[in-house]
């Protein structure tokens, strides 16, 4: 990843306002890792949900609006990790929703921490703000949503403590819509829960990683540069299935964290999208469709089952920019 450079201190400046993107994550490559690499993350920045907060220099250390105590933590500990002098205070205006699959953790703190750095009038990295809140432990894919958005996989985790390098970064087509499944009920595993399924999972085959790759590189990435989203959905679709069988044991064995999830995207599979599937742990589901016409026939067709199935459904696009960030 390249540096993000930062203008000269200005004595004016009082605060910024960063706005990044959810990401999709849709996969991995090689959960083995007998190579010497585990991991290999597939990822797609979101033009929805969003983190929208403005960071400010303060008498004392506070934040506010949404997800304000994770905020409130953040700020504090990347102005330390900074070096920085001086308190600060964090207004969330709008956050990603939690434990949703969707990076709300990576793009808040690389949010907040792009803005003390701002302010400060430092040149830090994405990678380097995101290793100092120890983000990139398995996949470097929040981090390049934020930085430059888009289409993006990264080589998996190797033996040096850094995060996962970023090999490819495409746009994703304009016209292509993503629908957005989401269950405000539950929660993806994360945490120390996470660290716990991802120990007590069974061990992956190298064949099976040896076949996710060639899925990936052969059908998966052509189906995107040439805009065929019958080739793309297939590969995704099938890649899903593999991944999230292997999850399974550790989400009551299914690959959906919320089934009524699952039951939806299968609606959706029926109605014609392609590429089904969950972001991470879930409980947010996905497909895709080839136009903005399609989405708004699929909305409609299936919103009030889905709503009445307590689940919510969206429409929206691939980004592919990163956070948007403005001195106030």
């Amino acid at each position: 990843m390249t540096d993000i450079k930062h203008s000269p201190k200005d004595n004016a400046t009082t605060g910024v306002a960063i706005s990044a993107p959810a990401r999709l994550h849709l996969g991995f490559l090689d959960l083995n890792g007998s190579l010497g690499r585990r991991f290999g993350s597939i990822g797609l920045a979101v033009s929805e949900p969003e983190t929208r907060v403005v960071v400010e220099k303060s008498s004392k250390f506070a934040a506010s609006g949404a997800e304000s105590e994770r905020a409130a933590r953040l700020v504090t500990r990347l102005a330390q990790a900074l070096g920085l002098t001086g308190a600060y205070k964090v207004d969330v205006a709008q956050a990603i929703p939690a434990h949703a699959g969707l990076g709300s953790g990576t793009q808040l703190a690389l949010a907040i921490g792009t803005g003390l750095a701002r302010l400060n009038g430092h040149a830090i990295s994405t990678r380097e703000l995101g290793e100092l809140v120890e983000r990139g432990a398995r996949s470097a894919i929040g981090m390049a949503a934020f930085e430059t958005g888009g289409f993006v996989i990264d080589g998996g985790r190797g033996p040096s403590d850094h995060a996962p390098p970023v090999l490819v970064r495409h746009p994703f087509p304009d016209a292509w819509r993503v629908l957005l499944v989401m269950d405000p009920s539950a929660v993806g595993v994360h945490g120390d829960g996470e660290k716990q399924a991802f120990a007590e999972l069974p061990e992956f085959s190298d064949s099976a990683a040896g076949h996710l790759s060639r899925l990936i590189l052969m059908q998966l990435l052509p189906g995107l540069v040439e805009a065929d989203l019958a080739t793309f959905g297939q590969a995704l679709t099938e890649i899903q299935h593999i991944v999230g069988s292997h999850f399974a044991p550790a989400q009551g064995g299914s690959p959906w964290s919320s089934p009524a999830v699952g039951r939806a995207c299968a609606r959706l599979a029926d109605a014609g999208a392609k590429g089904i599937g969950q972001s991470s742990w879930g409980p947010t589901g996905f497909a895709f469709v080839e136009t903005e016409a399609a989405a708004k026939r699929l909305y409609a067709s299936l919103v009030g089952d889905v709503t009445g199935m307590g689940l919510s459904l969206s429409v929206v696009r691939g980004r592919n920019s990163g956070a948007i960030i403005k001195t106030i």
